[in-house]
């Protein structure tokens, strides 16, 4: 039996310039649909169809919630909402951030590798950290077409390295390589294949359903993998290890979902947030002691001034030591200016 077939593609930093240079070699006849997840500031209106539609033959647009699926259009992910395949329609939804991202490219990957099993040509551009991974190797799971830019091709190296580093892929090629390999991939009838029901499959389903806005406690998710001990940065919940062959990854009971990547990035942010905090916080003190220390001269008790003085001292000592450590762990060595 022939099956049909689709293309999803993830990208983020360097990814505007890849995808128009794939769109703009595609041929104008291409009737493979294209679904493409491209990471974008969640309160930015995203120009990316236009500049598709500039730069090759096919039609590219941000679909609608429930949009009808047509062949040899792009389909665009709009910010901040999760774009998912189900059947022969388009989801647009605003699930859980996954990997710090909505829209995110495991999610996508994931719904299509679901629906379309070995009918998949998953592919993963340029990009940072390590969104696509998870997707790409549900893609693999299913037995769909792993295709991964060449690390060494690409303007930023960690999404497609990642992959690479946890996925078995069909193809690893130079960019200027893909629309030619894709249009030879296109024109192979994709025969129906048996796909064995495992545990995998179910979590891929109901992960599918979470990006989808249905409850991820309600469904389960707090049942599956194994406590963590740690808690996600987004909400605060309990979140819980979930392994895929070599990949370790994260999801919460409430939905939000990291890699270990991306959750040691997001632990780092927050970390930043909280030590600069508590710069503030001791900064306060010193202003508040030396106020007192003030106000105690004022009415003849020099003693307690001191003692005040003595403290908002060493309060600004122990603040300079935290300021110092805070820009050797961002990178930016002591914070001296050398004035």
């Amino acid at each position: 039996m022939k099956k049909s077939r689709v293309i999803v593609i993830g990208s983020s930093a360097g990814g505007v310039i890849a995808l128009k240079e794939l769109v703009a070699s595609l041929p104008a006849d291409f009737g493979v649909p294209i679904f493409i997840v491209q990471h974008i500031a969640p309160q930015v209106h995203s120009y990316l169809p236009e500049i598709l539609n500039h730069a090759g033959h096919l039609k590219a647009k941000h679909p609608e919630d429930g949009e009808q699926i047509r062949n040899g259009h792009i389909y665009i992910a709009p910010p901040d909402h999760h774009m998912l395949i189900e059947d022969d329609h388009i989801l647009v939804k605003k699930g859980p951030k996954e990997n710090r991202f909505r829209p995110s490219v495991d999610a996508l990957f994931r719904s299509a590798a679901y629906t379309y099993k070995n009918g998949v040509i998953g592919i993963i551009l340029t990009g940072m950290l390590d969104d696509g991974t998870s997707g790409m190797w549900a893609v693999n799971q299913m037995k769909g077409i792993t295709i991964v830019q060449d690390p060494l091709d690409a303007m930023y190296q960690s999404m497609p390295q990642n992959v690479l580093e946890h996925v078995n892929v069909d193809y690893i090629v130079p960019l200027v390589y893909i629309p030619e390999l894709l249009t030879g991939l296109a024109e192979i009838e994709v025969e129906e294949m048996p796909i064995e029901v495992d545990k995998n499959k179910e979590l891929m389903k109901m992960e599918i359903d979470i990006a989808a806005q249905q409850n991820a406690f309600e469904k389960g998710i707090i049942n599956v993998g194994e406590p963590s001990s740690l808690t996600c940065p987004e909400c605060g919940g309990a979140l819980n290890l979930l392994t895929e062959d070599k990949i370790t990854r994260y999801r919460c009971h409430t939905g939000h979902a990291y890699s270990s990547e991306s959750l040691m990035e997001e632990v780092s942010q927050m970390t930043e947030v909280k030590v600069w905090q508590t710069i503030r916080s001791l900064e306060e003190r010193i202003i508040l002691l030396e106020k007192s220390a003030d106000k105690s001269r004022e009415t003849g008790n020099e003693g307690t001034a001191v003692n005040f003085l003595s403290k908002a001292t060493k309060t600004r000592k122990a603040t300079n030591l935290l300021r110092a450590f805070l820009f050797d762990q961002l990178g930016g060595g002591s914070g001296k200016t050398g004035m």
